[in-house]
C-alpha cells in the first residue's frame, strides 16, 4: 500500500525496533514528486529506510488510526488524471470510481486477489476481456476497464447498489436473486463503497 511519507513519519516516532519493514521511495524524473510504499511496486522504487515496528497488535492499532485519520494516498492522488479523464468518457462521478478503487485494491495497479481480479479495479480476466483491457495491471487500461464495465452495468440494472452488486459478484447472480445476493462479501461491498463514495464526495477527494 502506498501512503504518504507523513504516515511513515509517524509509525517510526511511536514504533520500537522489535520488527523492522522497509519504506521504499520512487521520484517521478517528470514532476519530481515524490512517492512512499511500503512494497516495491515496481523496479523503479528504491529502498529509502528501515522503519522499527512494535508487535502485531500494535501494528494492527496504529493502521486503524492511520486509516482513520489520513483520507488522501499517494496513489489515490497519482491516479487522480485518470479517474477525471475516463469518468467524463463514460458520464460516471469520479468520486465514485475513486471509492471502487479504494475497496477493490486500496490503489495498488498490481494487486491479485485470490480469484484472480487484477489491477486497482480488480478485474477478473473474463471481464478484462470483455472491457477490452489486455494489459490489467497497466493502471489506465484497467481504470479505463472497470469505468466501462461498471456503466455496462448501470445501464443495465438502472441502479446503483444492484450496479455495485453486479460489480462485486457479478451480473448473473444479481439477476438470479432479483437483487443484491445474500453474500456477506457482496453486501459489505457495497456498503464500503458507499461510504467512501459519501465521504470523497464530501472531502472533494
Amino acid at each position: 500500500m502506498l501512503i504518504s511519507f507523513l504516515v511513515f513519519a509517524f509509525l517510526l516516532l511511536i514504533g520500537e525496533p522489535s520488527q523492522a519493514s522497509k519504506i521504499y521511495i520512487y521520484e517521478d524524473p517528470q514532476t519530481g514528486e515524490r512517492y512512499y510504499s511500503n512494497i516495491p511496486l515496481d523496479g523503479n522504487f528504491k529502498i529509502y529506510m528501515k522503519l522499527p515496528y512494535k508487535n502485531k497488535k500494535d501494528i494492527n492499532s496504529q493502521l486503524a488510526f492511520l486509516k482513520k485519520n489520513f483520507n488522501k494516498s499517494s496513489l489515490q492522488l497519482k491516479f487522480n488524471e485518470i479517474f477525471e479523464e475516463v469518468s467524463k468518457k463514460f458520464n460516471l462521478d469520479p468520486h465514485l470510481l475513486r471509492a471502487i478503487a479504494k475497496v477493490e485494491s486500496n490503489f495498488n495497479p498490481l494487486a491479485i486477489s485470490p480469484k484472480g481480479a487484477m489491477g486497482i479495479m480488480q478485474l477478473i480476466p473474463s471481464t478484462a476481456r470483455l472491457v477490452g483491457v489486455s494489459n490489467p495491471f497497466d493502471p489506465i487500461e484497467n481504470i479505463y476497464g472497470g469505468a466501462r464495465y461498471l456503466r455496462m452495468l448501470l445501464d443495465e440494472f438502472g441502479d446503483l447498489k444492484l450496479s455495485l452488486a453486479a460489480y462485486n459478484a457479478g451480473p448473473e447472480a444479481v439477476k438470479n436473486y432479483g437483487g443484491i445476493p445474500p453474500y456477506s462479501e457482496t453486501i459489505n461491498y457495497v456498503k464500503n463503497v458507499l461510504q467512501y463514495y459519501e465521504v470523497y464526495k464530501r472531502a472533494g477527494l
